[in-house]
């Protein structure tokens, strides 16, 4: 928050006052602008850590996996770098300097609302364009894309089954906090056919801006050439239920204590954005877990080498490994989904 600038709980608070309960996505899509807006959320003295900050290898991998299927799918010609929300840059720039090693040095894109961390970005890559949104990407040649840790910020929309048939959730202020409610307006017809028969209590959560951005890449792809990786956590089938969470300092928080002062994120369901993804005409390459994908891609083999050449690091370099792919870390919860354009080639590791 900056100085002069009113909380965002008061806001929500009068809101709420004068015209009733807001919906839970107006709710997140708020928290989160205003939570990324003025602040370094990342590492230790932030909020959370992503798998670029845990170790080089993952970003170096990444840059392999864009290099080889560069290769594969023919070389020659400009091709653009994209990053969905690249945080401090550090993927950015361990994966730019892995494809440097294979002849492939693409002018670079990085797609980022906050200012605070778009300084950041550009002592990491200071050769790099910016954009606030995918909508003025680069349209004259292939797309080499990673969003990492990206769709799960996006707000979700929440419907819940009650006796008098669905509702949307919503956000309301009672006895002094921020509570979930269901909403008075019908809401059955948006939900889908299949879905509608549920028993009362059931909850199911969409993500409409993640979709819009997977069909606008996939969309893209189809168009310009060129591939994806979006890596998140999340499931690869859908399911039922809230996945709503908040960090704060690296513990979770409920997240209707503090708008607009924690992470709101919540799971993504890659099955959702594979369809949406095969709607908009890219090839969907699979979704497989983080630990499988890397696994795949060396990752052990590159932590040996890495080890044998700074040996008084091996034991952190073996606990960033196990962090990136273990399952009970990184490596089971997290995903990967691949999207080519259709005459692309396979990726590797799916």
């Amino acid at each position: 928050m900056t100085r002069g600038e009113e909380p965002l709980a008061a806001v929500f608070q009068r809101l709420i006052a004068n015209y009733g309960p807001i919906t839970l996505q107006h709710f997140m899509g708020e928290s989160n602008a205003r939570y990324y807006a003025g602040k370094d959320p990342l590492g230790s003295a932030g909020d959370f850590i992503t798998a670029p900050e845990v170790s080089q290898m993952f970003g170096e991998l990444i840059g392999l996996w864009l290099a080889d299927i560069w290769i594969r799918a023919g070389r020659g010609g400009t091709f653009h770098y994209v990053e969905l929300g690249p945080g401090r840059g550090t993927l950015a720039r361990d994966a730019l300097r892995a494809m440097q090693r294979c002849g492939l040095e693409p002018q670079v894109h990085l797609v980022e609302a906050s200012t605070a961390l778009r300084e950041i970005q550009r002592a990491t890559v200071p050769h790099a364009g910016w954009h606030h949104d995918v909508s003025t990407l680069p349209d004259d040649a292939p797309l080499l894309l990673v969003a990492n840790e990206f769709l799960d910020a996006l707000p979700v929309r929440q419907l819940v089954k009650t006796p008098q048939g669905w509702r949307e959730r919503m956000v309301d202020f009672q006895d002094g906090r921020f509570l979930p409610v269901a909403g008075d307006k019908p809401m059955d017809a948006a939900v889908p056919q299949p879905m509608r028969d549920q028993s009362d209590g059931t909850l199911i959560e969409t993500c409409p801006g993640a979709a819009a951005i997977v069909h606008d890449i996939a969309g893209r792809l189809a168009v310009q050439g060129g591939a994806a990786l979006f890596i998140d956590y999340g499931y690869s089938r859908s399911q039922t239920g809230s996945t709503l969470q908040a960090l704060k300092e690296h513990t979770k928080i409920d997240p209707f204590a503090m708008p607009g002062e924690a992470d709101l994120t919540c799971l993504v369901d890659f099955e959702a954005m594979a369809d949406a993804a095969r709607a908009g005409g890219a090839h969907h390459l699979g979704t497989v877990t983080q630990g499988h994908f890397l696994r795949a891609l060396g990752i052990e083999t590159r932590a040996a080498n890495l080890a044998a050449s700074a040996p008084q690091h091996t034991a952190s370099i073996g606990s960033a490994k196990d962090r990136l792919i273990g399952d009970s870390q990184m490596g089971t919860l997290f995903k990967v989904m691949g999207l080519a354009s259709p005459d692309w080639p396979q990726g590797a590791g799916f």
